[in-house]
């Protein structure tokens, strides 16, 4: 807990970025009857029966210090999914950094073992080598700032019927529009000093 404390404790170091990524899923639920509009004075109306479409995942990277965002989304969350947004946080979003400092939790598909499932050795190498992971403890998920994002995400965006996963990623990328109009850094308050007090039990006694 305190080895990720201290990382957003770092100043801003444009050759080093800190990013944090989780994922979450979404069920996809097409409707079995046309929506009613809504009227005056009254909403849309919808039929409670609905249709299962699978669920689909979503990847998210945010870079606390600056608030800048990023998010894929995939039909599944297996080591291979998981290891190409490593691939474009590497290339495409911090293509000319030293280190990508990466805070994440610790999810069995959470690690650079991923990127040898999906590419070959030395690309698996390259990548992996430009990244320097940080792993929330167990039953500490809640340290990984893109946790609080995606519970962003999921309130704005995703808390109603999204029938198919290309309907998914059109409004994901609406979302991530909006907030790049308006980025905002985000701002942890628990520092090392609140947990050496809050959770004292777990600190030995000398």
């Amino acid at each position: 807990m305190e080895d990720v404390l201290d990382v957003y404790q770092r100043p801003y170091d444009p050759l080093r970025p800190q990013v944090c990524i989780d994922e979450t899923s979404k069920q996809l639920i097409g409707e079995v009857r046309i929506p009613l509009p809504p009227r005056p004075g009254q909403p849309a109306l919808y039929d409670h029966e609905y249709r299962r479409n699978g669920v689909a995942n979503l990847f998210m990277v945010v870079e606390p210090l600056t608030g800048r965002k990023s998010l894929q989304v995939t039909e599944r969350r297996t080591q291979t999914d998981f290891a190409h947004p490593l691939k474009i946080v590497a290339d495409d979003i911090y293509p000319a950094v030293e280190r990508i400092v990466v805070v994440m939790d610790n999810l069995n598909t959470h690690s650079k073992s991923s990127l040898d499932e999906a590419f070959e050795p030395p690309e698996a190498k390259r990548i992996a080598d430009k990244l320097e992971i940080h792993h929330t403890p167990k039953h500490g998920s809640w340290l990984d700032m893109a946790e609080i994002e995606l519970s962003v995400l999921s309130k704005q965006c995703l808390d109603r019927r999204i029938p198919d996963i290309e309907t998914l990623k059109r409004e994901v990328e609406a979302w991530l529009e909006d907030q790049a109009l308006h980025p905002k850094p985000i701002r942890r308050r628990f520092t090392t000093e609140d947990a050496r007090i809050k959770p004292r039990r777990l600190y030995p006694s000398i």
